[in-house]
């Protein structure tokens, strides 16, 4: 397995595995597939805000990716990020979510931010395992704020602090 930036080239890969997630899982709240036009715009905003987008590489196939991004769109926001990671359905259970985690951690702390949030809708117990090995802890509890699949959908709110040379005021 190959951790490495995506390139433009990825993202006809990035894509199906994006959709799919949309498609069949509560990981991504959009109910329609995005596109190429969608996914190219989003390479090139992260790459604007210098926030990476990596892919797994398995037998040269893209077999995940993850990226992180602005929390929110205030300038005080601006240490703080959101994690994003997805698994292709066939290579899950191999360590790649782990792998791309580990990766951008390292990312994170080397631009010296300070916090990462994860969004996880509450059912999703394997990403809440995920991001727990990581040391991220429970913070909130958003109960019914999303809807797909013709049900309610509840996100639970994770937190990890990056920098442990400064404590938190929280």
């Amino acid at each position: 397995m190959l951790i490495r930036d995506a390139v433009v080239a990825d993202l006809p890969d990035i894509l199906v595995i994006h959709n799919i997630a949309i498609a069949e899982s509560t990981a991504i709240w959009d109910t329609e597939p995005s596109d190429l036009e969608n996914r190219v715009e989003w390479f090139h905003q992260r790459a604007a805000d210098a926030h990476p987008i990596l892919v797994a590489e398995v037998d040269g196939r893209v077999a995940g990716y993850a990226s992180y991004g602005q929390w929110r769109p205030k300038s005080g926001y601006r240490q703080t990020v959101e994690n994003s990671v997805y698994v292709a359905d066939e290579f899950h259970r191999r360590g790649i979510a782990t792998a791309l985690m580990t990766e951008l951690l390292d990312r994170a702390r080397h631009a010296d931010l300070h916090v990462m949030v994860a969004g996880i809708e509450s059912a999703n117990h394997t990403s809440i395992a995920l991001h727990e090995r990581f040391g991220f802890t429970v913070v909130g509890q958003l109960p019914e704020v999303g809807r797909k699949f013709d049900r309610w959908l509840d996100l639970t709110l994770m937190q990890l602090t990056l920098d442990s040379g400064v404590a938190s005021t929280r």
